[in-house]
C-alpha cells in the first residue's frame, strides 16, 4: 500500500514538472514568435514607407510653366476651344487667314527649330552620303535628354537629317550644325540670316536643336517657314516618313515619326514638325491638304501631350464643314491676339 502511494506521489511530481516545463516552452515559443512577427511587421512597414517616399517627392515636384502660361496666353478663348494658346491657320494658295489666336506672340519653339536646320542642310548641297560622327559636343547639356546615338556613332549626313526631321533626334540635329563648314557658330548665324531673308522678323536661333528656350518665333513667322520649306522635296519626304531603321555597329535602331497623324489615312500631310520643351509646351506645324485646300497650320504652347494633335483634328473638321469658298471667316481669340512676348 505504502509503495503504491509512493509511486503515485512520484508520478504526480513528475507530471507537474513536465507540465511546468511544457508551459515554459510554450511561453518561450509564443514570446519568440511574437517578437518575430513584430519584427516582420516593422520591417514591412519600413519597406512600404521607403516605396512611398519617391512618389511623394515626385508629386511635390514643381512643374516648369511655359512662357505662354506665364504670360497668361491660355486665358484667351476661341470658338474652336483649342488647347494651344497660340494658333494660326492660313490657305497656302490664297493666303487667306482662316484662324488666328495670339499669332504674333513670340515664344520658344522647341524642336520646330529643326525645320530651319533641315532647310539649311538641304540647301547646302553637302554630300548626304558623307559620314558624320556623334561627339561629346552633341550630348545635350541643356536639358539632359537621352539619345540612342552614342558618342562615337557614325551615320551619313542624310541619315542624321532623316532622324532629326522625322523623330526629332537632338544629337543628330546638333551634329548636322556642328559638321557644317565653319562649325556651329557659322551655322547658327546662317539660321538667323535665312530667317531674316524669309521675312521672319520675330525669329531668333541660338542652336540647331530647339533644346534652348532662346530659340523663339511667332506663329506667323513659322507659317512663313512652313510655306517655304514645303517646296523642298527632301524636307517633305523625310519629315512625313512614318519610320526609319539605321544600322549602328551590330545594332539596328528603329525610329518612328513623332507625329502620329502621318499614319492617319484621314490626313494628307505634305510637311510637318513637332516640338516640346517645358518652356514651349507642345508644338506642331504642318502643311496639309484639307477639303481640297492646302493649309498651313501652326499650334504652339499646347498644354497636354496629345492636345496639339487634337487641336489639328478640330481645325480639320471645322474647315471640312465650311462651304467653299470661304469668305471673310476669321475666328480670332477673344484677347491678347496681338501681344508679343520676348524672353530676356
Amino acid at each position: 500500500m505504502k509503495r503504491n502511494l509512493l509511486s503515485l506521489g512520484l508520478i504526480a511530481i513528475f507530471s507537474s514538472m513536465m507540465w511546468a516545463s511544457a508551459c515554459a516552452e510554450v511561453s518561450r515559443h509564443a514570446s519568440t514568435t511574437g517578437t518575430q512577427v513584430d519584427k516582420r511587421v516593422v520591417a514591412k512597414s519600413k519597406v512600404v514607407k521607403t516605396k512611398r517616399q519617391p512618389v511623394v517627392r515626385a508629386a511635390a515636384a514643381t512643374k516648369v510653366p511655359s512662357f505662354g502660361q506665364l504670360a497668361g496666353l491660355h486665358g484667351a478663348h476661341d470658338v474652336l476651344d483649342l488647347k494651344s494658346s497660340v494658333a494660326f491657320v492660313v490657305d497656302q494658295d490664297t493666303h487667306e487667314v482662316l484662324f488666328r489666336k495670339n499669332e504674333l506672340a513670340v515664344l520658344p519653339i522647341a524642336s520646330i527649330t529643326k525645320l530651319m536646320t533641315g532647310l539649311l542642310i538641304s540647301e547646302s548641297k553637302l554630300p548626304m552620303e558623307e559620314l558624320v560622327q556623334i561627339t561629346q559636343d552633341d550630348v545635350d547639356m541643356e536639358k539632359g535628354s537621352s539619345s540612342r546615338l552614342r558618342v562615337g556613332t557614325e551615320l551619313s549626313r542624310g541619315e542624321l537629317l532623316h532622324l532629326a526631321l522625322m523623330s526629332s533626334e537632338n544629337r543628330a540635329a546638333n551634329a548636322l550644325g556642328r559638321s557644317y563648314p565653319g562649325g556651329l557658330p557659322v551655322f547658327v548665324s546662317l539660321m538667323n540670316s535665312r530667317a531674316k531673308m524669309l521675312g521672319m522678323m520675330d525669329t531668333s536661333y541660338v542652336e540647331p536643336t530647339g533644346l534652348s528656350s532662346k530659340n523663339q518665333s511667332s506663329a506667323r513667322d513659322l507659317a512663313t517657314l512652313v510655306n517655304f520649306a514645303s517646296g523642298d522635296s527632301t524636307l517633305r519626304e523625310l519629315s512625313t516618313s512614318t519610320g526609319h531603321q539605321v544600322a549602328v555597329g551590330r545594332r539596328t535602331l528603329q525610329y518612328n515619326n513623332t507625329n502620329r497623324l502621318v499614319k492617319n489615312p484621314a490626313w494628307e500631310i505634305g510637311l510637318q514638325k513637332t516640338g516640346y520643351i517645358s518652356e514651349a509646351g507642345q508644338c506642331l506645324v504642318m502643311q496639309a491638304k484639307v477639303a481640297g485646300r492646302k493649309l498651313i497650320m501652326v499650334f504652339l504652347d499646347s498644354a497636354g501631350k496629345f492636345s496639339r494633335l487634337a487641336d489639328a483634328e478640330r481645325v480639320r473638321r471645322w474647315v471640312e464643314s465650311i462651304p467653299a469658298p470661304v469668305s471673310n471667316i476669321v475666328p480670332v481669340a477673344s484677347s491678347i491676339a496681338d501681344q508679343s512676348i520676348v524672353s530676356n
